[in-house]
């Protein structure tokens, strides 16, 4: 069985002269009240049809309710927990974490008892300095931090 593939964009922008990216928190019961290593960037699964940048962009739409036109920087790709790859890009983008549309989806919860219950795919956004995301964002997800640090002008990782 092949493990299945994610694509996501790392929105960030320039504070002051500092670099600050976006992190999303997972909705549902799984993840309430974890913070250190739960935060991720916008992501979802690319179906057969598209490719890793598309899918991406229309995860971004769907997940916080903003398009993402324009160019991005590609980050590679990672593996995670699972086994499952995300394939990444950054986009130099402002965005207001209180303008938050995300889609709903529905799970099994309790696991096994057959229930669903609907959820918000992603309950918060909030901004990170590169600093704070590293504390914040899933472990198999930091390389993209430092990807992305390595592709901007020096003077845009002075931590805040």
């Amino acid at each position: 069985m092949t493990a299945s593939r994610s694509g996501g964009i790392l929105l960030h922008r320039s504070i002051g002269g500092s670099t600050q990216v976006l992190s999303v928190h997972p909705g549902g019961p799984f993840w309430r009240n974890k913070d250190a290593g739960a935060w991720q960037i916008p992501k979802g699964l690319i179906e057969p049809y598209e490719d890793a940048e598309n899918a991406a962009r229309r995860e971004v739409a769907e997940e916080l309710g903003c398009p993402i036109d324009g160019a991005v920087i590609a980050l590679g790709e990672v593996r995670q927990a699972g086994g499952k790859r995300l394939v990444a890009f950054a986009a130099e983008r402002d965005f207001d974490p209180a303008a938050l549309v995300s889609n709903v989806i529905e799970i099994n919860w309790p696991p096994r008892s057959g229930r669903t219950l609907a959820i918000p795919e992603v309950d918060e956004a909030r901004w990170f300095s590169l600093e704070a995301a590293r504390e914040h964002i899933l472990a198999s997800q930091a390389p993209f931090l430092d990807r992305l640090a390595a592709a901007l002008p020096l003077a845009d990782q002075i931590p805040t």
